[in-house]
């Protein structure tokens, strides 16, 4: 059975946290860390935006600005996400391991039964958005993430819970996803483009009604145990042991490089 690390790190803003999950993917496509699973949160509220996300068009930075959230993009696709009251997780394991499948949709759904065998532990009853043959996945109708749940992603009282994003790169996979205690609708639409505040309320709407998080469900679940419980069901659904580690100095001083020269800059930020 494979090992794992797993790795909690301090509370920090998005663009360290960016760094960090692309330094362990670096070490790791150079196989000099091992598989990695980590736990993290942000501070202050970051909206991340997905690798494809062109921010002018669609991110009001003023707004932004005066609620006192910073902006990173993200490696990974997908759309929008404020990062808040929430657990972040990120996986990182190369391809040749062979645990998870080459197709992306399938792989989101072995590490997507991991979540949900974990939050089974804790008597949470989450479950998968099922794959409807002969249809398309559900593409959501704002800038923001959680509006609509794709494909074998987590849900709880059939709306949306967890929102993950996924890039491979030589060889190596890096997902990672947002697990909100809380989510905040208002907050969260102040900080996007519309043409009037008729189309903001309307996107507003159809987020809070497909889109969930722990404490609007009932469930106030001690961070430990809550991270204790996931990293369980990963590793028993994906088949791997682990074992608590930290980061190693080299891939700490290689995400420190990288904030300061990458993810903190405006180049990277607003290249779209």
């Amino acid at each position: 059975m494979e090992k794992w690390r797993f790795i909690k790190t301090e509370t920090t803003d998005g663009f360290q946290n960016m760094a960090i999950d692309e330094a362990i993917m670096k070490f790791h496509q150079e196989k000099k860390v091992p598989p990695t699973i980590r736990f993290y949160s942000w501070k202050p509220a970051t909206l991340s935006l997905g690798y494809f996300q062109k921010l002018e068009k669609e991110v009001d930075q003023e707004a932004c600005q005066n609620e006192g959230i910073d902006i990173v993009r993200r490696l990974t696709g997908g759309r929008a996400i404020l990062h808040d009251k929430e657990l972040t997780y990120s996986l990182t394991i190369r391809e040749d391991y062979n645990l998870l499948s080459n197709s992306i949709v399938t792989s989101y759904k072995e590490i997507s039964q991991g979540l949900v065998a974990g939050l089974n532990l804790l008597r949470i009853p989450a479950k998968l958005k099922a794959m409807e043959r002969g249809k398309k996945s559900p593409k959501g109708n704002s800038a923001a993430c959680f509006d609509a749940p794709s494909w074998y992603e987590v849900l709880l009282d059939n709306k949306k819970l967890i929102g993950s994003a996924q890039t491979r790169k030589k060889g190596t996979i890096l997902q990672h996803g947002s697990l909100p205690y809380e989510i905040d609708p208002i907050k969260t639409f102040k900080l996007f483009n519309y043409s009037n505040e008729k189309n903001r309320k309307k996107a507003r709407r159809i987020f809070s009604a497909k889109s969930t998080s722990l404490k609007s469900t009932g469930y106030n679940v001690d961070k430990e145990k809550l991270e204790q419980a996931l990293i369980e069901g990963l590793a028993e659904n994906l088949g791997f042991d682990y074992s608590y580690e930290n980061l190693t100095k080299e891939e700490m001083k290689l995400a420190n490089k990288l904030k300061k020269e990458k993810y903190s800059k405006d180049n990277w930020n607003k290249k779209r």
